[in-house]
């Protein structure tokens, strides 16, 4: 299927598409990532904007409208069927894709006009070869923190949290269960394993805006840098309530409790 010709996200997907060596599937819609229930009760599958099946990816090209208040788009004074006006719904469905996908084993990428040549009003110049460039450092292959949170996320996901649009937009992840909130930082393999410990620490300690007792704070990290964190002490760590996560070779997640 085509997605909208001499669109920008036309544009993108094109970029990504002679990067990649094949075409996507535009608009794609997979069984699992579903709407909210109509008035019949039926929930209609959400399409995506780019799917490579060959690489397992999906991108998402999201322009102003779905990082800020757009009442051209938005529509506050209609109601859809999650009762909201469309803008938050657009917002809903994001998350909705951000956790889904991931979870479903698929990497996503989300690609916005400030990644690329654009002016004010997030209209891209189609500057082709420094969008070409910009793209490719944005598709190369997924770093290690990338996958230490991308296992750590599927791993909450399995344990009945559920994925939130984080209070500090540097977040990582956030997530809620319950009561309980859970705010985490992501590392990933590094050659200055206790610097980038010390680093994290004090990102979650500017982060520590709740007092709620409900609220904690997670530190996750791969196999290697599981000593380093265990600098500070597990006493000090309980005070401030920082739970820490190692993420091994293997993806499988573990709670560091000494």
């Amino acid at each position: 299927m085509a997605t909208r010709d001499g669109s920008d996200e036309a544009y993108v997907v094109g970029l990504c598409n002679q990067m990649l060596g094949e075409s996507a599937l535009t608009q794609h819609r997979f069984d699992w990532l579903l709407g909210d229930p109509g008035a019949g009760g039926r929930r209609v599958r959400l399409p995506v904007d780019a799917y490579w099946p060959g690489h397992q990816l999906v991108v998402e090209y999201r322009e102003l409208q779905h990082d800020q208040p757009t009442p051209h788009f938005d529509k506050p004074d209609r109601l859809t069927v999650s009762g909201v006006h469309r803008g938050e719904q657009r917002a809903l469905y994001d998350v909705r894709r951000d956790t889904d996908i991931p979870a479903h084993g698929l990497r996503l990428v989300i690609i916005r006009p400030s990644d690329l040549d654009a002016d004010s009003r997030g209209r891209l110049r189609r500057t082709e070869e420094s969008d070409l460039a910009a793209l490719q450092n944005i598709l190369a292959h997924d770093s290690d923190e990338d996958r230490v949170t991308d296992t750590f996320r599927t791993w909450l996901l399995a344990c009945g949290w559920t994925l939130v649009d984080p209070t500090d937009q540097r977040t990582d992840l956030e997530a809620v269960r319950g009561e309980r909130r859970l705010i985490c930082e992501a590392k990933g393999r590094t050659s200055e394993k206790g610097i980038d410990a010390d680093i994290a620490y004090g990102q979650l300690l500017r982060r520590m805006t709740r007092q709620n007792p409900h609220t904690r704070y997670a530190l996750v990290v791969p196999s290697s840098s599981a000593k380093a964190t265990a600098r500070v002490p597990a006493h000090i760590r309980q005070l401030l309530r920082i739970d820490v996560y190692e993420v091994t070779d293997d993806n499988r997640v573990c709670r560091l409790t000494d």
